[in-house]
């Protein structure tokens, strides 16, 4: 590895934009491991005079973590226990932020500024050393020590953090991981030599179930990147977790040879076993049950690397169906429901298109998995929510919004349909998103489009029929009533001219006005007209679809209606390559 970050800091960027080779080291592992753009990395070094052992800062939003980098660039050789001694006074120096700010360089000075709003909001800390490197005996012994008193200090005062040293091996598995387009696999060859374990073939499908030391956890590849994890539908809920808290203290208490008994052990699944001895090779691993306490026990490695007192139940699969590993996946992680969003939240094209909005939207959030939380930094109104947008796509795109309500469908029945396109634009998703934070602005208390009761009862629905009714504003201005306009194309026209509220309250009225044209209508004997029961029908869609005509119809008859009328006919006026037709999902 050494000789290959040696050629790769030979560019231009490395070598314009850091002083030494030291720098170049972690901005070279910001940038390939920890995937820091170039802006971002310049930002995140804070190597230099007055450095105080920190040679990069880097808040990560997203997993609410920071890291805290101290880097060893080199060629060969062991690494004493002096490195993570200067770790050890970065930590010392943090819990006095305020003493430090006053000593430290300008780089890192404002690095503690966002440092010290990360801590107010909780954020877990990793202290890692970076290296080349191997650590001798003695400085894993002191590893192991700074491991337990950061655990102890995470328990009895309000700071939460772990350390961990990153050699030589682990590096290299985290840069081939970076490179690798889609889906990385992981490979791993277990020895099963002198532990208990028995093989097994269950319908069809060979099983490994084995009581492992304790040990074997921390050689895991992939724990703490979380590449391990990739078909677990939760992240890891950070060390600071109670149940987390229960394993760290089992783990370096003296109830450690209980462990076994107390820990209801992994599910690990691969796409392919095989046996050589006592050899078990896998590939294609993924834990779908245990992200929790592996991140747990990697926090008390070198504690764990002494404990031949303790041991761990491993099951091992090999279900090479992604169908199979999914239902698997919601049976082991059963401490609260698991849905069929929550499995799509790692599916390989919601995770493109995440990554193409924020890219475009750097003021944006996608958020893919249910129960998190943007960033504090991020604008609430260019955040987007996988189930929102799912429905945001079914009420324009399938022009279904009768559809929209059902999230279960949408993520089982329709996913194929509505995410069938990883390069669907981000514009699209920001005008989606910016479409229905207008409608939203109209369906509160104040009620400023008097929309009816009725409709207000059914904030959680008709909204998506409200976005349908703006879409089909511009599809029959266009007489192209039975194609879809262009979401971003659409919210551009009427935004130039500034008629997005109006558009917004055209269609809101228009909607209303479908609702009580049908609570009109003559119903057959012994029916009584459900507005609930209206709105989760196809037969709507025909009622908003007349109203709006109707609207556009009467406007001109209205005191200042034909300027608005003259306004409204510019602002939705599209070229015909900006209809597509509908995407069906029924």
């Amino acid at each position: 590895m050494y000789e290959l970050i040696k050629k790769q800091i030979s560019a231009d960027y490395f070598q314009q934009k850091f002083s030494n080779d030291g720098q170049r080291f972690v901005a070279w592992y910001l940038r390939n491991v920890l995937f820091r753009d170039m802006n971002e990395t310049r930002d995140d070094i804070t190597d230099g005079a007055d450095d105080k052992q920190i040679d990069a800062i880097i808040i990560d939003g997203d997993k609410s973590l920071v890291h805290i980098i101290q880097g060893k660039f080199i060629q060969c050789g062991a690494i004493d226990a002096e490195p993570l001694r200067e770790v050890l006074s970065s930590w010392m120096q943090i819990k006095n932020l305020a003493r430090l700010q006053n000593v430290a360089n300008a780089k890192l000075q404002r690095k503690l500024s966002e440092l010290a709003t990360a801590l107010e909001e909780d954020y877990e800390v990793s202290f890692e050393l970076i290296t080349t490197g191997v650590l001798t005996d003695s400085a894993k012994n002191d590893l192991e020590t700074f491991q337990k008193e950061l655990a102890r200090i995470s328990e009895n005062e309000d700071f939460d953090a772990t350390i961990h040293v990153i050699e030589n091996d682990e590096i290299k598995r985290r840069y081939e991981y970076a490179i690798e387009s889609d889906n990385p696999s992981i490979n791993y060859k277990l020895n099963l030599g002198g532990s208990k374990f028995m093989y097994h073939e269950i319908a069809g499908t060979p099983v490994i179930i084995a009581a492992l030391p304790l040990k074997e956890c921390v050689k895991l590849p992939g724990i703490k990147d979380g590449t391990l994890f990739q078909k677990n539908v939760r992240k890891s809920l950070g060390s600071s977790n109670a149940v987390n808290k229960g394993i760290r203290n089992t783990i370096i208490g003296d109830k450690r040879s209980d462990f076994f008994f107390f820990h209801n052990g992994l599910t690990i699944l691969c796409n392919k076993m095989e046996m050589d001895g006592e050899i078990l090779s896998l590939y294609g691993l993924s834990v779908v049950n245990g992200c929790q306490s592996l991140n747990t026990i990697l926090s008390c490695s070198e504690t764990v690397k002494k404990a031949d007192d303790a041991f761990i139940l491993f099951r091992f699969y090999e279900i090479p169906q992604r169908d199979r590993a999914d239902k698997i996946s919601i049976c082991t992680n059963s401490q609260s429901a698991v849905k069929a969003r929550d499995l799509r939240s790692n599916d390989k094209r919601v995770l493109a298109i995440k990554r193409s909005y924020e890219l475009k939207y750097p003021s944006g959030y996608f958020i893919t998995k249910r129960g998190e939380i943007a960033p504090a930094d991020k604008n609430k109104d260019h955040v987007v929510e996988l189930s929102g947008l799912a429905k945001n796509l079914v009420a324009w795109h399938s022009q279904r919004p009768n559809l929209s309500y059902g999230e279960t469908k949408i993520f089982d029945k329709y996913f194929e349909t509505l995410f069938k396109n990883k390069d669907y634009p981000p514009e699209n998703i920001f005008a989606l998103n910016a479409w229905m934070n207008q409608v939203l602005k109209t369906w509160i208390p104040e009620n400023p489009l008097n929309l009816n009761e009725t409709l207000l009862a059914m904030r959680a629905y008709a909204p998506y029929h409200h976005l349908y009714a703006i879409g089909m504003c511009f599809s029959i201005t266009n007489n192209h009533s039975e194609r879809v306009p262009n979401p971003s194309k659409a919210y551009e026209a009427a935004s130039k001219l500034g008629m997005v509220d109006e558009i917004v309250k055209v269609a809101g009225i228009s909607l209303n006005m479908a609702l009580e044209a049908a609570a009109n209508e003559l119903q057959p004997a012994n029916r009584v007209f459900s507005p609930q029961n209206w709105v989760k029908t196809k037969s709507c869609l025909a009622g908003i679809n007349g109203a709006i005509r109707n609207y556009f119809n009467m406007l001109p008859m209205m005191p200042g209606g034909a300027e608005i009328r003259k306004k409204l006919n510019e602002a939705t006026t599209l070229k015909s390559e900006d209809f597509e037709y509908r995407w069906s999902a029924d």
